[in-house]
């Protein structure tokens, strides 16, 4: 299964933009660390280019963060990062210089299921807005963590 949605455009697009004007306005600090903002060059134009996403998981030890890609691997920033791991992120007023390794599945599947036990009404929401089945299983969020890519940005 793959997910059915696709990224958004139009004023959609401008709508999930936003928090990247909020980090520019050195504003990130107000997302907290819910949002990591992700400084990545393009892979075909050598171009900085910017991109917002919801942190799976944030490791305060090591400072490492886990995200997913939730329109699959066809994001623009998911196929970006891959191409070019080393990039730099800020999680709420920190820059970090990091390295990004996808996640095999198994790994993948146990973060989805941490996510929706520490934000259940957040797991539920995403996991039908991405087309996948919004009962609140574990079996729903192992299938979410085996189709959707996650990866791990730690600092280099």
């Amino acid at each position: 299964m793959t997910t059915t949605r696709q990224p958004p455009t139009g004023i959609r697009r401008t709508f999930f933009r936003l928090p990247i004007t909020a980090y520019r306005w050195h504003l990130g600090r107000l997302l907290g660390e819910r949002f990591v903002l992700l400084n990545h060059v393009g892979r075909k134009t050598g171009l900085p280019r910017q991109a917002v996403v919801e942190v799976v998981r944030h490791d305060p030890d090591t400072d490492c963060v886990v995200v997913s890609s939730g329109f699959g691997e066809g994001s623009q920033w998911y196929q970006n990062v891959m191409a070019r791991p080393d990039l730099t992120i800020q999680l709420g007023s920190r820059t970090l210089a990091v390295h990004a390794e996808r996640l095999p599945v198994e790994q993948a599947q146990e973060e989805m299921l941490g996510y929706a036990r520490r934000h259940p009404t957040a797991a539920r929401k995403l996991s039908g807005y991405m087309g996948f089945a919004s009962d609140g299983t574990e079996e729903t969020y192992r299938k979410v963590g085996e189709v959707l890519p996650f990866i791990r940005l730690c600092p280099r």
